[in-house]
C-alpha cells in the first residue's frame, strides 16, 4: 500500500512535466574526476502550439556532485523560439502561462519558460529564467515568433 502511494505521488509530481530533447552540448571546463562541466543545448516542443519549439541553452554542473545529480546549476539560460511547422491551436491558449520547467537542483531551483501572447502583434513570446525557493535571478533571455495575420491566437 505504501509503495503504490509513493508511486503515484512521483506520477502525479511528473505528470505536467514535458520533456526536452538533447540537441547537443559542449564542455566547458574539464573535472578529473566525474563529468565535465557543459553548456546543454535542447528542444522543447510547445505542447499547446503545434508548429513552435523553442530551444534553451544552460550551464550544467559537472565534477563528482554533477555527476550524481547534486549540483546546482546555474541560473544562466539563453532560448531561441521558431516556427519549425505550420502553426495551429487545439484549444485557446491563457495570456501568460508557464508551458516548461526544469529541475536545476535536487529541490529548489528550476528553469522555467512562459509563454506570453502580444495580441496588438499577434505573435507568441517566450521568456526563459530560474527561481529558487528563497531567491530566484534576475537572469533572463526572451524570444518571439511571429503568428500570420490571418491566423489570430486564441485566448481563453
Amino acid at each position: 500500500m505504501k509503495r503504490t502511494k509513493v508511486v503515484a505521488l512521483i506520477l502525479l509530481m511528473t505528470s505536467g512535466m514535458v520533456h526536452a530533447q538533447k540537441i547537443g552540448s559542449v564542455d566547458t571546463v574539464f573535472k578529473f574526476i566525474g563529468p565535465d562541466h557543459k553548456i546543454v543545448v535542447e528542444a522543447y516542443d510547445d505542447p499547446k502550439v503545434k508548429g513552435v519549439t523553442c530551444y534553451v541553452s544552460r550551464a550544467k554542473t559537472g565534477g563528482i556532485k554533477g555527476g550524481l545529480g547534486l549540483a546546482e546549476d546555474k541560473a544562466e539560460a539563453s532560448i531561441s523560439c521558431r516556427q519549425v511547422g505550420a502553426i495551429s491551436f487545439e484549444k485557446p491558449l491563457k495570456q501568460q502561462e508557464e508551458v516548461f520547467n526544469q529541475s536545476l537542483s535536487i529541490l529548489f531551483k528550476k528553469l522555467r519558460i512562459v509563454r506570453m501572447v502580444d495580441v496588438e502583434r499577434n505573435t507568441l513570446v517566450y521568456l526563459t529564467y530560474s527561481d529558487k525557493l528563497i531567491e530566484g535571478s534576475p537572469q533572463n533571455s526572451v524570444t518571439a515568433v511571429p503568428v500570420d495575420r490571418q491566423l489570430a491566437i486564441p485566448l481563453k
